[in-house]
């Protein structure tokens, strides 16, 4: 696997992290953005640039994909000047691609489906831990399909983080992405709800926290998104509003076609919804208690926003 070359094509907030690393590990790298601007900072830290996703499925053997919707991965895969029109252009070697996306379990079963009999073998390998954990190569990977493929791939991917295999059959690592999401986004959200219900009846938010950080009620919101973005009104942990609604939707899709019923996620959408059409789709993801302190009319503020106010 030492020998195999790879590909990088999607360069955004998280593309460029888990690129990075994989250049820092030493290995060489062929990479593609639609911005070029992002392309070019991975060139000046070793990467060699490609002209598209077809240009970088010519010139390596696996390609890594790290692209924010599954519209975009199918396009990139199956499309014009996609992974497969490059790989064709190949004749000494099978390609594979490697999706790091949350692409959602429906729409990588149709790419599987319309890979099927040609060279191009599809690992989906969705990630999670955010910025913080692609930074400092701790994300947890989620892979399913040919278990020999991801053998062979995982050196490398334990450059970006700790790889689990979930299955053989395709789809499965997307289902349990977007289930892990749902989680995360309702821990997210409710806890949302009660800062605004605390604020509103005069607790201090930055005890609330402590407090709800020493009990049973501690979650990856109040550990992390409260008190780093939150309580300071900074609002940039990093991930969009709108990329955590379509990966709510994603969830939810799978639930009705597996005649799962999920009510509290339902609730969980309908409130992420709520918010990036308030905002817009590229609002933080932590702004969702902006939408609930603007029914309350109440702010929950926390002493770090105080210093982060201009003297």
């Amino acid at each position: 696997m030492s020998k195999m070359s790879f590909g990088f094509v999607g360069l955004g907030n998280m593309g460029s992290q888990m690129a990075g690393r994989l250049l820092q590990a030493g290995h060489s790298l062929v990479v593609y953005d639609r911005v070029a601007a992002t392309t070019a900072a991975m060139v000046n830290k070793g990467a060699v640039s490609a002209k598209s996703a077809a240009d970088v499925a010519s010139k390596v053997d696996v390609v890594f994909l790290a692209l924010p919707t599954p519209d975009v991965v199918k396009a990139v895969i199956l499309g014009a000047e996609g992974l497969v029109e490059g790989a064709k252009a190949k004749s000494d070697q099978a390609s594979v691609v490697v999706d790091l996306s949350t692409t959602g379990p429906r729409v990588t079963l149709e790419i599987a489906e319309a890979l099927a009999g040609s060279d191009v073998t599809l690992i989906d390998c969705p990630v999670s831990g955010g910025i913080a954990g692609a930074v400092a190569g701790t994300l947890a990977l989620m892979a399913s399909g040919d278990r020999k493929t991801i053998d062979g791939l995982a050196p490398a991917l334990a450059e970006i983080g700790k790889l689990f295999i979930v299955g053989d059959k395709t789809g499965q690592g997307q289902t349990l992405k977007v289930i892990n999401n749902l989680i995360s986004t309702a821990a997210l959200t409710i806890s949302s709800e009660a800062m605004v219900l605390g604020a509103k009846a005069g607790l201090d938010p930055d005890l609330m926290i402590e407090v709800i950080n020493a009990g049973s009620g501690r979650n990856t919101a109040t550990t992390d998104k409260i008190p780093n973005f939150m309580l300071s009104r900074s609002f940039d942990f990093g991930m969009t509003i709108g990329l955590s609604s379509k990966d709510a939707r994603l969830c939810l899709e799978e639930s009705d076609r597996l005649g799962v019923p999920m009510i509290v996620g339902t609730a969980v959408r309908q409130l992420l919804n709520i918010t990036r059409d308030q905002f817009g789709p590229d609002a933080d993801m932590t702004e969702v208690i902006r939408t609930v302190e603007q029914w309350a009319d109440v702010e929950v503020v926390g002493a770090a926003a105080n210093q982060r106010k201009p003297t």
